[in-house]
């Protein structure tokens, strides 16, 4: 293998795929980065078996072949070397040779017929969609995505389709027990199969990083096991998580009568300061609704107490209820309307937190004892 290739171009798909590796690895090849040069162009893959990336990268190809090498050292060797530099690749005595300018590295490599890749299968359902419909899903719902390995069926976002207010859409749902995170966009056509599916947390994070400087447009394939984005050069394929999703319409409270409204950059900063002496633990946070004012207030016996007014919009019947102040911020910042608009039962019942700027996203934070 031989030939040269822009470092922009190799360090754009580098970033694309090395993330997947993984730090500590028992099988040693896959710490590695399979480098197969065809035509005009390198392709790179990586993979931890449970999510596989590929992109590829224009090159003059002076001798085809194909290796693999460790995927971090790789990485922050073309990312030192200056912007614009050409980078020469070689393969000669089972060694990768590396040079740019007055700059040489030979690193170790493994042989490219060792590389182990995932299994492929055939993806019934198969759609396109816009990158910012996808982007947008994502970044609404992520926050909430749980981190509890036990409840392993809560580790990514659901993603089906269903029957909004306004016809049929394709919905991303998040949530921990605690919160819940749902965006929705009108269904693209293809999507009606998608009964659901539970997509990693590892993917989702990968799929986002993908989808910056992405095309307007991109493709999902979906199978019974696994999921497939297509975003310009590059390809990510992950297994899906074999669980059942808990049947999140029950948890989004229908009948919550009680509104508030209130500026969302002085609520979020509000809640950030009076949680500055909250318990590190609960982090709670309790807010007293009143006629035409909500007060927020936070008192420990160790940590001390603070409390602030915020002005605000509500007029029915007074009540307190707590809340963890992260989560609450959590949310605030999904919020692209000037104002926060929170509906409430009682102390004791989930809220639901609306946004006037976007009514295809709606959440659900569950109440603390205050």
């Amino acid at each position: 293998m031989k030939l040269t290739i822009d470092r922009n171009a190799l360090m754009r798909a580098l970033s694309h795929v090395q993330a997947v590796v993984e730090r500590r690895n028992t099988i040693p090849i896959l710490a590695n980065i399979l480098m197969q040069a065809e035509g005009d162009r390198l392709i790179l893959t990586a993979t931890d078996l449970d999510i596989e990336a590929t992109d590829a990268a224009e090159a003059k190809v002076k001798k085809a072949g194909s290796v693999t090498a460790p995927a971090q050292t790789l990485f922050d060797v073309v990312r030192k070397l200056p912007d614009g530099a050409e980078i020469s690749l070689e393969l000669a005595e089972g060694r990768l040779s590396i040079a740019a300018g007055r700059s040489k590295f030979a690193l170790p490599t493994l042989p490219a017929s060792d590389f182990q890749t995932m299994a492929r299968e055939e993806a019934p359902t198969k759609f396109d969609m816009e990158a910012a419909e996808l982007r947008r899903l994502i970044d609404k719902t992520k926050f909430a995505i749980s981190t509890e390995e036990t409840r392993y069926y809560l580790n990514g976002i659901y993603l089906h389709h269903a029957k909004g207010a306004a016809g049929p859409v394709l919905r991303a749902v998040a949530t921990d027990g605690h919160r819940l995170a749902l965006a929705e966009v009108a269904a693209p056509k293809g999507s009606a199969s998608l009964k659901g599916v539970i997509v990693p947390r590892k993917a989702v994070a990968e799929a986002r990083r993908l989808l910056d400087g992405a095309p307007e447009t991109v493709t999902l394939e979906v199978s019974d096991s696994k999921i497939t984005f297509r975003i310009g050069e590059a390809t990510l394929t992950s297994k899906l998580i074999d669980g059942s999703f808990p049947d999140y319409q029950r948890v989004i409270p229908k009948d919550n009568t009680r509104l508030l409204v209130v500026d969302t950059k002085d609520f979020a900063a509000a809640v950030d300061r009076v949680a500055t002496v909250s318990a590190e633990r609960s982090r709670s946070v309790k807010l007293s609704l009143s006629a035409g004012k909500l007060m927020l207030a936070v008192s420990h016996s160790e940590t001390g107490s603070g409390a602030e007014e915020v002005e605000a919009a509500y007029d029915s019947e007074a009540m307190e209820i707590g809340f963890n102040a992260k989560y609450l911020l959590d949310v605030t910042q999904q919020i692209e309307s000037d104002e926060t608009r929170i509906e409430f039962n009682d102390a004791a019942s989930p809220a639901r937190v609306l946004d006037a700027k976007d009514p295809g996203a709606q959440y659900v934070l569950m109440p603390l004892r205050v």
